[in-house]
């Protein structure tokens, strides 16, 4: 990677919660930029948990966590949260305004974004997710699939260096999760991705994670990962009937 800062670094990131239970163990890995990697893993494998590490919603664990060679901590939490964009699983967890142009305008106004030079950031976000043209209309009058887009061009407006999608797939029809793979591919961001949807996985990050009791379990191409059954099963993870992700033509990041 030579001398360009990766956009993401987790070196020994180990976290319990207050209760005591432990839900990472050590986790190490590194993202460059412009790289889209999906993150596996069973239900309990600590997934929500080094996603809320990202942009300091959690904290007080031991290891350190790097966005853009910025370590996230107190200091820098401001730039961090700019840096990392989380689109939650549920949109309605991030529209709460009584426009999509109020709630896109939401972040980038708090940081200080006004006049036309707003206006022009929430065109260009809404644009980016094809959503331009419902920019007056209240985001409760939307489809699922529609306010999805709309919460990824809220974070969108804030330019940040890496995405972080939770589940970005579930709960959508066919139609509007290719839809919103097109949007995810044509995106100039690094890509972190937290999915059960393997399939999806495969079609949008070259590259996986499987995270499995609090540790990172493989790293490598997400058609090498989703081929190895014995790797598979051991984490638990199940790839939908009759899908063969041998079939499939794999994903190349573009140099």
């Amino acid at each position: 990677m030579g001398s360009v800062t990766a956009s993401l670094e987790v070196s020994g990131l180990a976290f319990a919660y207050p209760d005591g239970h432990q839900a990472l163990f050590g986790v190490d890995f590194a993202v460059a930029r412009g790289e889209r990697v999906a993150l596996l893993g069973p239900n309990g494998a600590g997934k929500t948990t080094l996603v809320l590490h990202l942009n300091g919603i959690l904290t007080g664990g031991t290891g350190t966590v790097k966005v853009a060679g910025l370590p996230v901590g107190k200091q820098h939490m401001a730039e961090i949260r700019r840096k990392v964009g989380i689109v939650f699983q549920d949109p309605d967890d991030q529209l709460f305004m009584p426009t999509v142009r109020e709630d896109v305008a939401f972040g980038p106004a708090a940081a200080g974004l006004r006049g036309p030079q707003l206006e022009e950031r929430v065109d260009q976000a809404l644009e980016r997710v094809g959503m331009a043209e419902f920019k007056d209309r209240p985001p409760h009058h939307l489809s699922f699939g529609q306010r999805r887009r709309v919460a990824v061009a809220t974070v969108l407006a804030m330019e940040p260096e890496i995405l972080v999608l939770d589940e970005p797939s579930s709960n959508l029809d066919p139609a509007s999760r290719r839809e919103l793979a097109d949007i995810l591919r044509s995106l100039d961001v690094t890509v972190l991705m937290v999915t059960h949807d393997l399939p999806y996985a495969l079609e949008l990050c070259p590259r996986a994670l499987i995270l499995s009791e609090g540790t990172i379990a493989a790293d490598g191409g997400t058609g090498e990962l989703l081929s190895d059954d014995t790797l598979m099963r051991a984490h638990r993870l199940e790839l939908p009937f009759g899908f063969d992700p041998r079939s499939v033509t794999a994903v190349t990041t573009p140099r």
